[in-house]
């Protein structure tokens, strides 16, 4: 079968991969606070315990070591707590032992899932999921921008590089906001959840011929980072609340350090400034 990743020819050198929501797209806190959290005390009707179940979301998606994990990840580990704390979850171990071996984590993943097992907890989770995509889309548009710097950055790195999306946030949604902001005339490939893990995604790309020394992914999660080093490839980070300042070093220092092939010892650097911003410590990736 033709896929994406078939279709796609490489035409430099360089491959720059780069996340979307929290990472070029200033779309991360408000989907999580507008979107995900509320849809998931709808379908599972958490009412009584709202305040500090999406709190609890909030701190598990945005906050801590688990931020911009996989919306299904997100979702088991969240019921995890809930079912813990709060409530009985029905399914939710079955929930969790999916997200943990699948090889594609989207709303067609979830939906064949349910044919096959017929438990309800994959129903509500694809009926979760749906609804959070149409509650992304009454957003406005002022409330779905990119950070400061992003054009700028981009069209830097495409001067030299291939210019991938990697991300595991919805496609249509990612494909929509990229368009309308103009984002994507510097792309030469789009890749979201309905294209597998960002780890296997990079893997895919580095079929293509690029050596890992000619790879960068540009993310602002851990779990950015951690498709980085499965592969072996570079990493630079996007600080949470430092967006701005992080696409400006890219483009002024960052870019130049990759491409004149200085990346390693700075890049070593940057990952250690982003661990701090995020509460951890290297030592939890290594």
């Amino acid at each position: 079968m033709d896929t994406i990743f078939d279709r796609f020819v490489p035409r430099r050198r360089f491959l720059v991969c780069v996340d979307s929501d929290g990472c070029a797209m200033d779309t991360m806190d408000i989907k999580h606070f507008r979107c995900f959290g509320p849809c998931m005390v709808r379908e599972w009707e958490l009412d009584q315990w709202a305040g500090p179940i999406l709190s609890l979301w909030n701190d598990l998606n945005l906050y801590t070591l688990t931020r911009g994990i996989n919306r299904f990840k997100g979702l088991a580990l969240a019921l995890g707590e809930v079912h813990k704390r709060y409530s009985a979850i029905d399914g939710v171990e079955e929930l969790n032992a999916w997200v943990k071996q699948a090889s594609e984590l989207s709303n067609r993943a979830v939906e064949a899932m349910y044919e096959k097992t017929r438990l309800l907890i994959f129903a509500k989770a694809l009926n979760w999921s749906r609804a959070v995509n149409e509650a992304v889309n009454t957003l406005s548009e002022d409330e779905k921008k990119p950070f400061p710097g992003v054009a700028e950055g981009l069209r830097a790195a495409h001067e030299f590089a291939d210019i991938a999306v990697v991300s595991s946030a919805n496609r249509e949604a990612v494909e929509e906001e990229w368009k309308r902001c103009g984002l994507l005339d510097f792309v030469d490939i789009l890749l979201c959840q309905d294209a597998g893990s960002k780890s296997r995604c990079i893997s895919r790309l580095m079929k293509k011929g690029y050596g890992a020394d000619h790879i960068l992914m540009v993310g602002d999660a851990p779990g950015d980072l951690d498709s980085a080093r499965e592969n072996g490839v570079f990493f630079y980070p996007i600080l949470v609340r430092h967006e701005a300042e992080s696409w400006e070093e890219l483009k002024k220092t960052g870019l130049e350090a990759f491409r004149g092939g200085r990346y390693a010892s700075y890049g070593q650097e940057k990952m250690r400034q982003f661990m701090e911003n995020l509460g951890g410590a290297m030592n939890d990736f290594e």
